[in-house]
């Protein structure tokens, strides 16, 4: 198969879909992989290392979309990538449909196959392509939320960890799952006072034996977060619906309880935001503020820390962009049930009922 890696358009995406590494493992297949010029220099790689690994250099975009069978990036395509994309073609990358209608429109018209990074689901309901860029956000967003706490920064001025004598900061985190494990770890760390909600009793038991003496557990409720907002001095937005919008857990009427300074990161702004108030942002920027209180809403909060997150991306994505350059992806898809979870939109039909029912379009079930 003819496998292409175009450069990432998104601002500040410095992460690539492949590196040198799975390039030769595709090569050892009898696959091609064409890689556009200096696509991987933001995340340390060079065209020599490429090269040498067997893939042949395309001086630009277009020549990438135009030789590909299967695109594999990391980000969504944007609005100069959608002319390129042609019917049969198949994108392997983050899509995020649910948070952009202009998006899936431009995706249904192009009559691609559309496979999704995010709704790629094992049988125990795990994200396999979705955690290690879950884990990366969730450590990064007490990293932003930290710095936007000081006070040239917006924020109350407030050391997260305290000193002695002086109390640390209380830190607010909605959302149990990977995102939230892994802010509450950064935060604990650092010596905050951590406080994690979430609507699954089983989970925060589990949270409660594995997380140290400052992280408590609360069930997550209109009125126990109304309760806590107002103690925060950062939270962080980390709930998921696969596929679909997340709810809006912090509505505007909130934030008048609320300290001004206080800083909200937003680690759900891909899938719409779980703040009413949140609109995305990028690392050129990042914040802006609603009543006084700060908005961290980053769309690619791991696009910071390239060489970080995409040895972990490919880490978790080269098996399976094997299975599908192996096998094609119509058999790779009907022998993997986890792939199968990933077909968004299929030649113009959308067969992932969050994406239908976020945008009020056609639902075609799934038949392959």
């Amino acid at each position: 198969m003819k496998i292409g890696v175009p450069i990432e358009l998104k601002n500040n995406e410095n992460r690539v879909a492949l590196t040198p590494s799975g390039v030769l493992e595709l090569k050892k297949r009898n696959h091609q992989v064409y890689i556009q010029h200096d696509a991987g220099l933001g995340s340390g790689f060079s065209n020599e290392e490429y090269e040498k690994a067997g893939a042949i250099i395309l001086p630009n975009l277009e020549l990438v979309y135009e030789t590909a069978e299967m695109i594999v990036k990391v980000k969504e395509p944007i609005e100069e990538e959608y002319p390129l994309i042609r019917k049969g073609q198949l994108l392997f990358t983050y899509f995020h449909f649910a948070s952009s209608e202009v998006l899936t429109q431009a995706m249904i018209r192009s009559g691609a196959t559309c496979l999704a990074y995010e709704t790629v689901e094992t049988a125990d309901r795990a994200l396999p392509l979705l955690i290690p860029m879950s884990e990366v956000a969730g450590r990064m967003s007490i990293q932003e939320g930290a710095k936007y706490l000081e006070k040239p920064s917006g924020g109350k001025g407030i050391l997260l960890g305290g000193v002695a004598g002086v109390k640390p900061a209380n830190v607010l985190i909605l959302g149990g799952g990977v995102v939230g494990t892994q802010a509450a770890k950064m935060a604990a760390g650092l010596g905050a006072n951590v406080t994690i909600m979430d609507i699954n009793l089983a989970r925060l038991r589990y949270l409660e034996d594995i997380m140290p003496a400052n992280v408590d557990t609360v069930m997550s409720s209109e009125y126990n977060i109304r309760q806590l907002i107002g103690l925060a001095d950062l939270i962080i937005g980390g709930v998921l619906i696969p596929g679909g919008k997340a709810p809006h857990l912090i509505t505007r009427d909130m934030l008048q309880h609320m300290k001004p300074g206080t800083v909200m990161v937003d680690v759900a702004i891909d899938q719409g935001g779980c703040f009413e108030t949140s609109r995305p942002t990028t690392h050129e920027d990042p914040v802006f503020k609603v009543d006084e209180v700060v908005h961290y809403c980053v769309t690619n909060m791991p696009g910071a820390v390239p060489f970080t997150s995409t040895l972990a991306l490919t880490n978790a994505t080269l098996p399976y962009v094997m299975m599908l350059a192996d096998n094609g992806w119509e058999q790779a898809c009907r022998e993997n049930e986890a792939l199968r979870r990933g077909l968004n939109i299929i030649d113009g039909k959308i067969v992932y009922q969050q994406v239908s029912e976020a945008w009020n379009l056609p639902y075609t079930p799934l038949e392959i």
